[in-house]
This record gives structure tokens, C-alpha cells and sequence, in this order.
């Protein structure tokens, strides 16, 4: 069984046991999360399609750590202005495993 679930923006597909980065979350190492709205659910042959959400049904997740990403590097330059500034960024990051997919009643 897999899902597509949404969660910072973005759209995911996960199944049970894969392991997600995703935008930093508001729990601990350890702690379990529910991750909702699913936008899909499948079964092998078995297809649910929200609208846009699938009623009732979530995925719960594990947190196995929190973490920072790849630094990225900013450049800002003015050409003949003389003006360069150099910065950087690293965005926070929450790494879950999946454990469980609740499909809806």
C-alpha cells in the first residue's frame, strides 16, 4: 500500500518502513506524527482519489532525527557597481520513517 500525502508544500509518496526528509516538523527524536491531508491512497490494483482529500485516512510516521540540509550558497553581485555579498543557508529538516497508512472508513 502507498500514499501521496502533503506536508510543507510539497507532495510525497511513501510507503510503510520508507524513510522521508521533509521541512522541519515540531517533534522530537522518538515521537510519533500523523501526517494528513492524503491525496491518494493505493493498493496494487485499487486506486483512491481524493477531492481533494481521501476522507478519513492518514499516515502515521516516526521521527528518527532532526537535521539541516546541504548549505547553499547565495551570490549577489552588481555588475561595474562594485557591490558583492556572499551568505548562505541551510534549511531545517525532519527525517520520519513510516510506519503505518490508515485508509479511510
Amino acid at each position: 500500500m502507498y500514499a501521496i500525502v502533503k506536508t510543507g508544500g510539497k507532495q510525497y509518496r511513501v510507503a510503510k518502513n520508507d524513510l522521508l526528509t521533509v521541512e522541519q516538523l515540531p517533534a522530537g527524536a522518538g515521537e510519533t506524527v500523523r501526517i494528513e491531508p492524503v491525496l491518494l491512497l493505493g493498493d496494487g490494483e485499487q486506486v483512491t482519489l481524493g477531492t481533494p482529500v481521501v476522507a478519513g485516512a492518514l499516515v502515521e510516521a516516526q521521527v528518527v532525527e532532526q537535521s539541516r540540509g546541504p548549505k547553499l550558497s547565495i551570490f549577489k553581485k552588481r555588475r561595474r557597481k562594485h557591490y558583492r555579498r556572499r551568505t548562505g543557508h541551510r534549511q531545517e529538516q525532519t527525517v520520519l520513517r513510516i510506519t503505518n497508512i490508515v485508509a479511510g472508513a
